[in-house]
Formats: structure tokens, C-alpha cells, sequence
């Protein structure tokens, strides 16, 4: 085994002051909450009833200092990238020849989503795996998303202009000549644009979902439903699942790319109104069957929940979306495919399109659809099991699929 490479930076653990956990609990004693009758199956979005409990947890039982103490279990380092204050968690890699592995996340995600895959990645052995897999694992939070804390200066950030960002913390400021990048949601289209732009710095990349780089671009970015119209003449099982998905997914689009820094007005004010707002989302995207704490225990959710409050970061967490749309991607080359990066993919059936029903569908529907023709794709798996949350809900799954992306292409 190699000896491990001098860090360039010493380790800065993670505190939120005593004066920001008081007023926390301060406002959540006085929250008024809404009028909700007739919503305990959550159809007009959060029961009011569960919010209740969460709020009353998060006021009298959670132990954010606990939550601290566990996030400072990994290194933690803050450093400025071209003047952007950037957080990122790091877990040095524990094998032969391990090689950098930048892991970006999305929204409504913390760096704290991947907790559950950095110790089988970059350090196998210690999970029955082979040493030969090991990655020194960088796990930063998009700025603007929670810690260092409240982000200024910037408020034209996008997943396209932090790609340059990591490329510039991995290359120059952390000195690897190369290294490999993967993400979810956000996260991927920030992995893909690495892929897309600076190939030959990159191992490769491995992915969820697979987005094109352009799809926040256009006049009408926020209509989640354009390349999907209703028609009367689609069987019953697809319109039932174009009008899922839109109820999953489009008001968030809509509201985060036309009207965001209205509705933060309101989150950054209420901690409940900033629970719900999340909560909604990791009960409607992660594949927990009717149960959310099946997937994110009381204590999890408010863990991730803490980290945007604390840090008054969900304004310009949601920014991310409008400046995708308002300041637009444009290619850096004219060569196909667009992610010339040899690129790994982990799908689940969760989020199978209208009309695509098992994993086995999923692999074969993206081989043969538009979404392929971006990328230098190499490992395309789907699963059954897990959501959204990909690298939380199913981390086996995740561990195993990008293992696979990276074998044969180490040095």
C-alpha cells in the first residue's frame, strides 16, 4: 500500500453558535400553523399533522450537537476557490493506488446525503470490497447550500460555473493532475459539464439520472411537462404516470426558476415553513413506499434540515435553478458526445419515464433514446430499489455501479 499524499489543508471541524440553535427553537415555539382539514393523505402536500410532530422534535428532542459531533467524525475543511467560500467533507482513500473522487450533490440534498457511500468508497477493505476500488473522497456542499454559511457576492451561481469552481479546487487548489467526479440531480449536471469540458483532467464520471446539459435552457425551462403532453390517444398507464410525475416534480421547477426569492422570503423566516417546503420533497422523491421515515428517520431529516436553516441558505439554494435558465449553458466544443468523459449511470425505477416499468426497460429505453447521445456512456445500471436520494436510499447499489466506471481506468 502507497503512502497517502500530504493534504494541503488543515481540517476546520463544523459549529453553529449557541445564539443560532436558540433562536431556532425560539421561532419553532411560536409557529401558527395552517388550516389543513381534509389532508392526512398528504394530496394537497404536507399534512399539517406530521409537520406538527417534526416541529415539535426539532424543538424539544432533536440534538443538533450530536448530528455535529457525527458530520465531525469525517474532516471538514473550508477554503476559498476563486473568492467563493467553499465547504467539503474528506475521507482519505485507503488502498494501493486510490484515486481523487469528487461526489457534488443537489436539491433539496446536504453534502450529508452521501454520507452513507464515503466509507465503502475510500476505504473497500474495511467493507469486504477490494483495496484496489479506494478513492480519496471529496465531498463539497454547492455553495449557497449550507455551510461555510450564508453565501454573498455571487448571485449569478449555477451548476455550470461551479463545475469550474471544483475543477479549479481539485487541480490547483488540491493538486491532483486528474481525478474522477460523480453527482446526483444538480450534482450531475455539475459531474457532466466536468465530463464535457475538461475530459482529459477526468478519469470519468458516474451519475444519476443522466440530464442533458441543456435542460435548464429555454423560455419555458420550468414546464416539466413539455416533451411529455397529454394526447388522447395514450394508454391509461402513461397519462396516469405523466400526470405523477408532473405533481412530483413541476411546482418546485416552476416556483424555483420563476419566483424563488419571493417564497424565501417566507422560508428563511419559519423554520417550519422551511421544513415543509423540504419535507415535501424528500417524502415525494425518495422511494419510501408511504413511509417516510422508512428512509429518513426524524432525526435525519432534521439533520439535513438544520444544515440549510442554520446556514440561511435555502434563497440562494434555489437560485440555482432561475441562473441555470437566465444564464444559460453553452457547449466548450463541438465534438460528440457532448460528455466525452467515459461516463457511468445508476438509474432506478422509481423514476422510470411514462410507459417503462422494470430496470431491464430503463437500461434499454435510455440506450435507445435521446439522452444517450450526450455521453460517453459506459456502465448504465437501473435498480429497483431507491429514489431520488440515490446514494442515501440504495448506497450498495451506488458503491457497487461506480466501482464498476472506474475499473480499468486508474493509472
Amino acid at each position: 500500500m502507497t503512502a497517502p499524499r500530504a493534504f494541503p489543508l488543515e481540517p476546520t471541524p463544523l459549529h453553529v453558535s449557541d445564539e443560532v440553535l436558540d433562536n431556532l427553537r425560539a421561532r419553532l415555539a411560536l409557529t401558527r400553523p395552517p388550516l389543513d382539514e381534509g389532508n392526512e393523505d398528504w394530496s394537497y402536500g404536507v399534512w399539517a399533522g406530521y409537520l406538527r410532530e417534526l416541529v415539535a422534535y426539532w424543538r424539544d428532542g432533536y440534538d443538533w450537537r450530536r448530528a455535529e459531533a457525527a458530520l465531525n467524525v469525517h474532516e471538514q475543511y473550508q477554503v476559498s476557490v476563486a473568492g467563493v467560500p467553499v465547504h467539503f467533507m474528506r475521507k482519505p482513500g485507503r488502498g494501493p493506488r486510490p484515486i481523487p473522487l469528487i461526489l457534488t450533490h443537489g436539491w433539496p440534498w446536504t453534502f450529508w446525503h452521501w454520507s452513507k457511500v464515503i466509507g465503502p468508497l475510500a476505504d473497500p477493505a474495511a467493507y469486504g470490497a477490494d483495496p484496489a476500488d479506494a478513492f480519496d473522497v471529496i465531498v463539497p456542499s454547492l455553495p449557497g447550500f449550507g455551510f461555510p454559511g450564508p453565501l454573498t457576492g455571487f448571485p449569478d451561481l449555477n451548476f455550470w460555473k461551479v463545475s469550474e469552481l471544483w475543477h479549479t479546487l481539485m487541480t490547483e487548489t488540491l493538486g491532483y493532475e486528474k481525478y474522477a467526479a460523480g453527482g446526483c440531480d444538480i450534482g450531475g449536471l455539475v459531474s457532466s459539464q466536468l465530463g464535457h469540458k475538461y475530459a482529459d483532467r477526468l478519469y470519468g464520471i458516474h451519475i444519476g439520472s443522466g440530464l442533458p446539459l441543456d435542460f435548464f435552457t429555454g423560455p419555458r425551462a420550468w414546464d416539466f411537462a413539455r416533451n411529455r403532453p397529454l394526447t388522447d390517444d395514450q394508454p391509461a398507464d402513461v397519462r396516469a404516470r405523466i400526470v405523477e410525475m408532473d405533481h412530483r416534480w413541476a411546482s418546485h421547477l416552476a416556483v424555483h426558476t420563476l419566483d424563488g426569492a419571493t417564497l424565501a422570503h417566507g422560508l428563511s423566516d419559519s423554520p417550519a415553513g422551511l421544513l415543509a417546503w423540504l419535507l415535501e420533497r424528500w417524502n415525494a422523491w425518495s422511494d419510501n413506499g408511504g413511509d417516510i421515515e422508512s428512509v429518513f428517520t426524524k432525526d435525519d431529516l432534521l439533520t439535513h434540515a438544520t444544515i440549510y436553516w442554520a446556514n440561511n441558505s435555502i434563497a440562494t439554494s434555489m437560485r440555482y435553478y432561475a441562473n441555470a435558465n437566465r444564464y444559460p449553458w453553452v457547449p466548450a466544443h463541438d465534438r460528440t458526445p457532448v460528455v466525452q468523459a467515459p461516463v457511468g449511470l445508476t438509474l432506478v425505477t422509481y423514476e422510470n419515464p411514462p410507459g417503462i416499468h422494470t430496470a431491464d426497460e430503463r437500461v434499454r429505453a435510455f440506450g435507445a433514446g435521446p439522452q444517450a447521445a450526450w455521453f460517453n456512456h459506459v456502465n448504465v445500471n437501473a435498480h429497483d430499489h431507491g429514489g431520488h436520494f440515490i446514494p442515501w436510499e440504495n448506497p450498495g447499489a451506488w458503491v457497487d455501479d461506480l466501482r464498476r466506471t472506474f475499473r480499468g481506468r486508474r493509472p
